[in-house]
């Protein structure tokens, strides 16, 4: 991540939004009677507690920090708007606008490291496959930065590359959204946006051996979500890599 992430427009909005709100209390405090503000102190400590409790829970369940910090802008986000509605539902309101335009026009950073993987054309990964005078067997990830599912789980891919990739086994990463063109010559259909990705596929020899998700729209949202851990039990990267080690 930015090691300033104020510096970046998503984040920079949301602060000043949430600080906007302890501008917004204390001019009103004069304008609530003291059963109100006694009330909404109380809403207040308890969405604290409750927010303390979910960060607790979601930064050991969550692989990576960009899952961690949107999941936890999401619960801020509605503790804000539940507690705005007890001073006034025009603020309520508000917020949400502010909110919906904030999720309009920005997005949140992806992670920009690679680790060991490689970030290629649909030209090069298909001269790649073709010659075969590189790595056996090759795990890419079919991306678009566009895309906020793949600016989710942007670390995973990068991560596990520098855990299994060898001479048997190299990682790239290809950006549809650059090469929207060349989506349906790797099986993925982008006619209903960016759905289907992020989209893994395994390749050996140039030909495919298997791919997560593999989407069948009658279980579109059956698939298990991206995780490191998900991702190497399909792929049996800890096979591969023992594979290498023993050969």
């Amino acid at each position: 991540m930015n090691p300033n992430p104020l510096s970046e427009p998503y984040y920079l909005l949301h602060f000043l939004t949430f600080f906007s709100y302890l501008i917004t209390r204390t001019s009103a405090t004069s304008l609530l009677s003291p059963h109100l503000i006694h009330r909404l102190f109380y809403r207040e400590i308890q969405a604290v507690l409750a927010f303390a409790l979910l960060a607790t829970y979601k930064i050991v369940r969550d692989e990576t920090w960009e899952a961690f910090i949107s999941n936890m802008l999401f619960f801020a986000k509605i503790f804000l708007i539940a507690i705005s509605l007890i001073m006034d539902y025009h603020l309520a309101l508000w917020y949400m606008v502010v909110f919906s335009v904030i999720y309009l026009v920005t997005q949140p950073p992806a992670f920009e490291g690679l680790g060991t993987s490689s970030k290629l054309t649909p030209l090069q990964l298909e001269t790649l496959l073709t010659e075969g005078n590189t790595s056996r067997f090759w795990l890419v990830e079919f991306r678009a930065l566009c895309s906020s599912a793949c600016i989710h789980v942007s670390r995973c891919f990068p991560e596990l590359s520098i855990t299994y990739s060898n001479r048997n086994l190299s990682f790239g990463i290809v950006d549809l959204g650059l090469f929207p063109n060349a989506a349906e010559k790797f099986g993925i259909s982008l006619s209903g946006g960016m759905d289907q990705l992020p989209t893994y596929i395994l390749f050996e020899n140039a030909t495919e051996v298997t791919r997560f998700p593999e989407w069948d729209y009658e279980a579109k949202a059956s698939h298990p979500p991206v995780t490191k851990r998900v991702l190497s039990r399909h792929f049996e990267l800890d096979r591969h890599l023992l594979g290498y080690v023993k050969s």
